[in-house]
């Protein structure tokens, strides 16, 4: 089943359920879907790499204003925030954690013969794709750095 007919099923499911902030955070992918979809140079369909990254992209969307409200002392606004990413987040795949995304680094490293910072973009780029979804990329940057330094 495609992302957005699991997005329509579970819309669906909040809507009987009389569930508000699951039906906002809903309603938020599957506009940004529609929207990739109709963009200029776009196919129509979005690959399962393209949808990957619209849904990291507004799960980070909502964490990030989640700490800005947080931060100015509005728990009020953070908290719809919080939940509406973890509803976009039961669309992703399981995250790894730090130790397995370390693995995946230094197998990385290992194998394309990193030697210092001047490979870190070598090395973003592979361990990157490779975990597409598992992991976000600040994590996997600072895994980098502090094996490549």
């Amino acid at each position: 089943m495609s992302l957005q007919q699991d997005v329509m099923a579970a819309m669906k499911t909040a809507m009987k359920e009389k569930d508000q902030v699951a039906l906002t955070a809903l309603r938020a992918v599957k506009s940004a879907i529609l929207l990739a979809q109709t963009e200029s140079g776009s196919s129509g369909e979005l690959t399962e790499e393209q949808e990957l990254k619209l849904l990291q992209k507004l799960v980070k969307q909502r964490k990030d204003s989640a700490a800005v409200y947080l931060e100015q002392d509005r728990k009020d606004l953070a908290l719809p925030e919080i939940d509406e990413a973890e509803v976009i987040s039961q669309f992703l795949p399981e995250a790894l954690s730090e130790e397995e995304i370390e693995k995946v680094v230094v197998m990385t490293i290992d194998e394309i013969g990193a030697e210092g910072m001047k490979d870190m973009g070598r090395v973003m780029g592979i361990v990157s794709k490779q975990l597409a979804g598992q992991a976000d990329g600040k994590t996997i940057s600072t895994i980098v750095k502090a094996k490549l330094s």
